[in-house]
């Protein structure tokens, strides 16, 4: 078993940021916290495990539906946004079968556009850019884990349940100056997009299943699934939207969207290289139109990302580095509630536009005590 521990070490630590997505530009995938497959059930011993993860993005290419709207670029309104989150994730494993995690999200954000500023006499000329930013603490998670078959009897697969809660400890109202938008031309102390947010306001039940199984001495698969109820509707932040257009004039307050991400692939351990590893797979996490508990309406960019997700991981006795980048292959930003009540009402099909990202690059380490 010790040999094969550098391949269930790199379940852990790809699964680690699998659960840390944080926007894939303006639809609105949080981060939800670092999953707790410390790795092979067999091998897992009572102890502490911290782990630290970056992640970087830009977004800037919009899409409606699947259909990527080029012109943006070309014509230089598209909006763009950075974003860097530092996870540091604490996780207590008390038997080879319990553990339990607190993840603490610190995020980073900055947005660039046009059409939140520059309002002369309540109309957008587009020739004004500028940004927002906002930083901080966002919503902290914790959650137990469970291996559900016996260990010491089922060591080439297992399942691993996790049940948790994502608290409303971002700040879901954070303001920055909108420019030229006041009376006179002045600027103004306005909530910041609801994409750059540092939370959703609203506490939320995770939901996870983890799971690997080994193919042979150097090859497994493994396989991830998350989550986040959202039962809450709205959390009652304006938007500022339906003074941009009177068509968003149902889009004034910000909604609370469920989230999930499920990843499937394969890890290979290189045997002549102890301790590297390499993992392959696919990834696909989004914003549902609608939520399984509670209202879906209000404003949200409802969206998902496919991608194809490379990753590497080195490992050496209580410490482990990662590095992927998942590539994103299929960017579809669905219709929403908002604007289905718009096409009902006015006979002509609404569906509003996102910025996505290309890849998103995560790099981080993690070390047992």
């Amino acid at each position: 078993m010790k040999k094969l521990l550098p391949v269930f070490a790199i379940i852990f630590i790809i699964t680690l940021f699998s659960k840390t997505a944080e926007a894939q530009g303006c639809v609105a995938i949080r981060g939800s916290g670092a999953a707790c497959m410390v790795q092979h059930s067999d091998e897992q011993q009572k102890g502490w495990l911290f782990s630290s993860s970056l992640r970087y993005f830009k977004s800037n290419k919009h899409y409606s539906g699947k259909e990527y709207n080029a012109t943006r670029i070309e014509k230089g309104t598209e909006v763009v946004n950075h974003t860097a989150a530092v996870d540091l994730a604490f996780t207590r494993v008390f038997d080879n079968r319990w553990s339990a995690m607190i993840d603490i999200p610190i995020l980073s954000n900055a947005r660039s556009s046009q059409y939140e500023h520059g309002l002369v006499n309540g109309v957008n000329l587009f020739n004004q850019r500028h940004t927002t930013h906002s930083f901080g603490l966002g919503d902290v998670r914790v959650a137990a884990y469970r291996w559900m078959l016996d260990p010491a009897k089922s060591k080439s697969f297992n399942v691993q349940l996790g049940l948790g809660i994502k608290f409303a400890t971002g700040d879901d109202n954070v303001k920055d100056y909108w420019y030229n938008v006041g009376p006179g031309g002045t600027k103004e102390l306005r909530t910041v997009d609801q994409s750059i947010q540092l939370g959703d306001g609203g506490t939320g039940i995770t939901t996870e299943l983890n799971t690997f199984l080994n193919i042979n001495k150097s090859l497994n698969a493994y396989g991830n699934f998350y989550y986040l109820i959202n039962p809450r509707e709205q959390n009652g932040v304006r938007t500022y939207r339906e003074t941009l257009v009177a068509s968003l004039a149902n889009e004034a307050i910000c909604s609370v969207p469920d989230q999930y991400m499920a990843r499937v692939g394969v890890n290979y351990n290189f045997r002549g290289i102890r301790g590297l590893s390499a993992a392959a797979g696919l990834r696909w996490e989004g914003i549902p139109v609608n939520d399984l508990v509670g209202g879906s309406g209000d404003f949200r960019r409802p969206g998902y990302v496919m991608s194809v997700e490379p990753g590497v991981n080195y490992s050496v006795k209580r410490f482990n580095i990662f590095a992927s980048v998942p590539v994103a292959v299929v960017r579809d930003r669905t219709q929403s509630v908002t604007d289905k009540e718009y096409s009902a009402e006015h006979g002509v099909y609404k569906r509003g536009d996102a910025a996505f990202s290309d890849y998103v690059v995560n790099i981080g380490f993690s070390v047992k005590f």
